[in-house]
């Protein structure tokens, strides 16, 4: 049986091998008169354009000082950081099961957004709230994929269901590379930073224009995180930075969603850090000062918490410049979630690729009140961020296909690849805070870091292994 749907078409069968040939033999004649054609590089110039005119045709989301600084500094700066798209990639592809019976839904799958499901069902079946029940299975790392805004995979579940025309037991199968190239993705982001140093290296102005679409317009959390048409969640981190720089711009131009997308673990921050955290790096040896002192040094004496983890990471490190013994060493901090994280990557250089060592991070969470959770947030939040850095990332060939659709194309870190991690947490009376994600942001600017200390290379666009040298 086939049913067309909204979402496309749905193909049933008695199991799951027999609706894969079914789809398979389907000849489908789509309407991709919206869809987007272009491909990676032609998006990423588009995305370069905006972020230039940010200051002006988008938001100045945070201004201090007078800019102009910059234009009479002795030395001006300037690099465009590019960030591209990237999967989930959770290892249990999606799924779902639903019974519909006497007019009452009953759903069982992993959800992160249970509630939003639950309001989704009952408007795609057209019946009562009370009428729709979830019951939310166990299920592995997902890093946003099972929360979607939309709640789509509810529900395409609900529309299955009804178009069936009678009441039965359905499941809803994406196999792995309809996830991949289906969607849902972080967003690429262009970053344009410009920066100005005095005769003796003092940073004097700092803007940053950010290029990127909106995460929730068009959710159901639209109401309370978009303000004036401004979504903190697409430039977080690039913001209300602690370092005391003389003057200060950032700016944000909003992108048209042409490619469905969806917050990512550590949600704006994933980008956002690895383009302040290098481009601060980049500065501070233009005037040959050291990276871990500079970021210390360079601390507003309020920011007491960021002080400590930088500390506490320069310590256990044993922090003694950013090369010796053939290595390179690379620090980044950020605050996620309420948490402070800084952390420090060891990079070789293996056939012109860096390969991560060790990592040594500090994390303060406030109230530490499971360590042994705060410490396997940390270590697979550091294994999370260094699979996307070295290797990760969606990319549309003219026309606009996804070039990626399994792990063969979209691969993961492999165990052997895994650095040693030690984690120091934070002694802390200060009200506990997330450690799910804070992890993820500081380790690719980390390695990136390491990695021009090593052997001079700037990478402005990642991943390190199949993104463009520069």
């Amino acid at each position: 049986m086939v049913r067309q749907i909204s979402f496309g078409v749905a193909v049933y069968a008695t199991n799951t091998f027999a609706a894969l040939q079914g789809r398979n033999a389907l000849k489908v004649v789509w309407d991709d008169s919206k869809a987007e054609t272009r491909s990676t590089q032609q998006i990423f110039e588009e995305y370069s354009t905006a972020a230039a005119t940010a200051p002006t045709e988008g938001f100045v989301v945070e201004t201090d000082g007078d800019i102009g600084a910059i234009d009479g500094a002795a030395k001006v700066i300037e690099a465009e950081y590019r960030l591209p798209f990237l999967a989930h990639a959770p290892l249990e592809p999606l799924d779902a099961v639903i019974e519909l019976k006497d007019n009452k839904v009953e759903m069982w799958y992993g959800s992160q957004t249970p509630g939003f499901d639950r309001i989704k069902a009952a408007e795609v079946m057209g019946i009562p709230l009370d009428d729709v029940h979830i019951n939310v299975l166990f299920a592995g790392g997902s890093f946003g994929r099972r929360s979607p805004g939309s709640s789509h995979i509810t529900a395409e579940a609900c529309e299955i269901a009804k178009a069936a025309g009678q009441d039965g037991v359905y499941k809803l199968l994406w196999t792995r590379e309809d996830d991949i190239k289906g969607g849902y993705y972080r967003p690429m982001a262009v970053h344009k930073m410009r920066a100005g140093l005095d005769a003796d290296g003092k940073i004097v102005g700092w803007d940053n224009s950010v290029a990127t679409p909106s995460l929730f317009t068009g959710t159901p959390l639209e109401g309370g995180m978009v303000k004036d048409g401004i979504d903190g969640g697409a430039f977080e981190g690039s913001a209300e930075l602690p370092y005391a720089f003389g003057a200060r711009r950032v700016s944000w131009k909003s992108m048209p969603k042409t490619v469905p997308v969806m917050w990512w673990r550590a949600v704006g921050h994933s980008h956002t850090g690895y383009a302040v955290e290098c481009f601060l790096d980049e500065l501070f040896a233009e005037s040959g000062t050291d990276p871990m002192q500079g970021r210390i040094d360079l601390l507003k004496p309020e920011e007491t918490r960021v002080r400590g983890v930088l500390e506490k990471v320069k310590e256990i490190s044993n922090w003694s410049g950013a090369v010796r013994d053939g290595k390179g060493y690379g620090v980044a901090y950020a605050r996620s979630f309420g948490t402070y994280v800084a952390e420090v990557a060891e990079v070789e250089n293996r056939d012109g690729h860096p390969f991560v060592t060790r990592v040594w991070c500090a994390v303060d969470c406030g109230v530490p009140v499971s360590p042994d959770v705060i410490n396997a947030q940390m270590e697979g939040s550091i294994g999370f961020g260094l699979s996307a850095a070295l290797y990760s990332q969606i990319t549309l060939k003219e026309g606009g296909e996804v070039e990626q659709a399994n792990f063969y194309n979209y691969p993961l870190l492999r165990i052997s690849e895994m650095p040693a991690v030690e984690v120091a947490i934070i002694p802390s009376t200060a009200d506990p805070t997330g450690v799910g994600e804070p992890g993820v942001s500081p380790i690719a600017p980390a390695v990136g870091n390491a990695w021009r200390a090593l052997t001079g290379q700037k990478r402005y666009q990642l991943p390190f292994s199949l993104g463009e040298k520069a």
